[in-house]
């Protein structure tokens, strides 16, 4: 097996559905009502944005990202916002996590990330965020950035990214890994696995000290959203990979969904049983699908 079959094999197993009865839209209509309960009649829409939208979305590690947008004449100030949704959804017995932009929670087991956001005006897809960890708003525009990643066309090599930065821990924000990917590869022909090769290369030598700016508003610094610690693991952990003798040490090929660990997530959505049924399916199916031979082939890079 080359390197390349390997990759494409641990994303075809990592593929997430993306059609009616995928689970971000199971999700985001069992959380829409309270969505709307808390937004009253400023709410505009609730759409999938993230990896979800752009294509970069791995089963294993799928964060459901819901971008909610409220009208500009939203009378309450951006922290207020942010806030009010935290405690909407503590009500709601959601058990909510705040971070930097948006509030995690879990929905028959899927980890969603809630962004309220309130538009700028009636004419664009504008819209002011608040940042939580700097207490100030800033400017943004997620279908911008859904179509930037998407032109990008470097949606296979990110997807290996975040399997590898998922299993090894790292806190690295999915937006500015897209980003990353994108400007590692500029300009790169290659196949995946010496594309992939590429960019831990690029987090090794350049990523450190790259600035890297929002591309819907270049007053949002997205490289400041680590710390110079967050971002030399990163580098560390890129220079790992870099020594690695094959591929399982950097991304691995065992399925990490099980029907055992999947459980829960049938037993707590009595209300939804089809859609969770649909899932142990679907999982059952990968574990299948997956009984052939995955062993890993060697690095020969550099």
């Amino acid at each position: 097996m080359t390197a390349d079959e390997y990759l494409q094999q641990i994303l075809a197993r990592e593929a997430v559905d993306t059609g009616p009865y995928s689970p971000v839209r199971i999700v985001q209509s069992l959380i829409a009502p309270a969505i709307k309960e808390w937004a009253v009649n400023f709410l505009v829409g609730v759409d999938p944005s993230g990896s979800f939208a752009k294509g970069t979305a791995n089963h294993s590690g799928t964060d459901i990202d819901l971008f909610i947008s409220l009208a500009p004449q939203t009378p309450d100030a951006l922290k207020d916002i942010y806030y009010s949704l935290f405690r909407k959804m503590t009500t709601k017995g959601y058990t909510p996590k705040p971070q930097n932009v948006s509030i995690n929670v879990k929905v028959i087991g899927y980890a969603v990330d809630l962004v309220p956001a309130k538009r700028q005006d009636a004419y664009s897809n504008d819209h002011s965020i608040y940042r939580r960890k700097a207490d100030t708003w800033t400017k943004t525009n997620v279908a911008q950035h859904i179509q930037h990643v998407i032109r990008g066309g470097r949606l296979a090599e990110t997807r290996v990214l975040k399997l590898w930065r998922n299993q090894k821990g790292l806190d690295f924000p999915s937006f500015y890994l897209e980003l990353a990917v994108i400007n590692a590869l500029s300009g790169q022909y290659g196949t995946l696995s010496t594309n992939v090769w590429k960019v831990f290369e690029y987090l090794r030598d350049t990523f450190s000290n790259a600035r890297v700016v929002d591309p819907a508003n270049t007053n949002n610094i997205i490289s400041d959203d680590l710390t110079v610690a967050e971002k030399a693991r990163v580098r560390a952990a890129a220079a790992q990979a870099l020594r690695a003798s094959n591929w399982n040490q950097i991304v691995t090929c065992e399925p990490e969904a099980n029907l055992h660990g999947n459980c829960h997530v049938f037993k707590k959505c009595e209300h939804s049983q089809y859609a969770c049924l649909l899932e142990v399916y679907r999982l059952r199916n990968i574990r299948l699908d997956w009984a052939h031979d995955c062993s890993p082939p060697t690095t020969h890079q550099g």
